[in-house]
């Protein structure tokens, strides 16, 4: 079997990956500066800003560790996916890579729970968004804000993905920005050099004066990593921007070689920041949200209003990502007989507009669930979606533990970026995804939310599994 034939989609189009125009009618509209900034902000969604004060309050300062073990998880899986991906750049990614490594029901499967996946967030961002602004602007309700902000980034994507590209450049920029600051301004407070400081800087004491590191425990890191382990879905996205780029082997191998430091400057740096800036146990962190508890103890005026411009900015980046990422999955879907033909095609500009549309629609949907019926049809939508995040990652190993093999033997020379320790490393990330999956069975506040998911997940792949096998009797017949 020669290379062309096990690295090319079945069906798709032919062409040389890493090639400066896509070869599937995508066009390669997206800018260096785009991807950096992508593969940057990608790693930074709204929950870090509004979900960390709860993972402080249940692990201390130990939450760093629960930090740590995820966005080590994180930096390995982006590896894998770095590696098939620099080898055969795809605007379907790793659903692509388990459509040809591991056989068409799970590229079907993981394909589609995570288009389910983004446009169920496509709701809750917009629902979070339009609570802001309401509250700026009340003369306008909620859910019309809800309308107006789908449908000024639907068309930003209809656009073309350079507007995508734009939009999203300057989103992630001020969050990087904002981020990168607070680091900057709260170490220089933390030492007590900073100029007109209110809090008087207690170096490192924070962290071991209120009940030590581990004061619930060192269970409380476990608890930690199921609170957190949410707010790094994301990093992925840059893999299937990639191939609309001018270079896209090149964009993800920076992309993944760069994950390290921005896990460690974004997360680690900022959270060991508000952690040495206040007690872990000071009630202002889940009362008024971590940053901006870390920014009051400053004497930063008006620090409630900067977080939320900045947590707006980092819905606005979420929903323009999330939108176009579900959209490029549903091209890539139907450009393997997965999904509707019309999801394939792309106007004039290279956009799919079906596909974009197709998912709006459940977005919309899924906003007005979310006003109509929150507790019992979105809150169904929103747990039954809530661990596919780990399945990906899952199958993301196991997709990369094969696909290695094919590169190896049938194309060595595009294996620019190669996993560390294979295939120990990639087996341990395996056992750590399973083992986080495994304790949400049995946390309580996590129980109902993997159930769902695994129920929701077993009826998609049992689809795929027939799907896969008529289509293989069709051909015999």
């Amino acid at each position: 079997m020669s290379s062309t034939t096990t690295l090319q989609k079945e069906g798709g189009p032919t062409g040389n990956p890493g090639d400066g125009q896509p070869s599937d009618g995508l066009k390669a509209g997206l800018k260096n500066r785009h991807l950096s900034m992508i593969a940057i902000g990608g790693v930074i969604g709204a929950g870090l800003f509004v979900g960390s004060g709860g993972g402080i309050a249940k692990a201390g300062p130990a939450i760093l560790i629960s930090y740590a073990l995820v966005g080590a998880m994180v930096v390995f899986v982006m590896r894998m996916l770095g590696e098939m991906a620099a080898a055969s750049p795809n605007s379907g990614s790793f659903s692509a890579y388990a459509d040809r490594a591991l056989g068409r029901w799970a590229g079907f499967s993981i394909g589609w729970l995570y288009w389910f996946f983004w446009v169920v967030v496509l709701a809750v961002e917009a629902t979070a968004g339009a609570a802001i602004l309401e509250s700026w602007i009340p003369a306008v309700p909620q859910w019309a804000w809800a309308l107006i902000v789908m449908a000024v980034l639907t068309a930003t994507n209809l656009g073309s993905v350079a507007s995508y590209g734009e939009f999203e450049f300057w989103f992630a920029g001020i969050k990087v920005v904002a981020i990168g600051a607070f680091v900057i301004v709260g170490m220089l407070a933390v030492f007590g050099v900073l100029p007109g400081s209110d809090n008087p800087g207690a170096g490192f004491a924070h962290l071991t004066d209120a009940g030590g590191f581990f004061p619930n425990g060192y269970g409380a890191v476990l608890t930690g990593v199921l609170m957190v382990v949410f707010s790094f879905m994301g990093s992925e996205i840059v893999t299937l921007a990639a191939g609309e780029s001018e270079n896209p082997r090149k964009a993800v191998t920076r992309a993944t070689n760069s994950v390290i430091w921005r896990i460690g400057v974004f997360y680690l740096g900022s959270i060991f920041i508000v952690l040495t800036l206040l007690p872990w146990n000071d009630k202002s962190i889940t009362e008024k949200g971590s940053y901006v508890a870390a920014l009051d103890s400053i004497g930063i005026a008006h620090a409630g209003t900067i977080m939320e411009v900045i947590v707006l900015t980092a819905v606005l980046s979420c929903l323009n990502s999330g939108l176009y990422t579900a959209s490029r999955m549903a091209f890539s879907l139907g450009e393997r007989g997965d999904a509707p033909k019309a999801f394939a095609k792309v106007n004039k500009n290279g956009v799919p507009v079906a596909a974009i549309l197709g998912s709006t629609v459940f977005g919309f949907v899924a906003v007005y669930f979310n006003y109509a019926f929150k507790d019992t049809v979105f809150n169904f939508l929103l747990n039954s979606s809530g661990a596919i995040a780990l399945f990906v990652w899952l199958v993301i190993c196991f997709t990369q533990l094969k696909m290695r093999g094919i590169l190896v033997r049938e194309a060595p020379e595009k294996l620019t970026v190669k996993m560390w320790l294979f295939p120990w490393l990639t087996w341990a990330t395996a056992a750590l995804i399973m083992f986080v999956i495994g304790y949400m069975f049995v946390d309580d506040a996590n129980r109902e939310v993997v159930t769902l998911s695994t129920l929701v997940a077993g009826l998609v792949v049992l689809v795929g599994v027939v799907l896969d096998f008529r289509r293989k009797r069709a051909l015999q017949g």
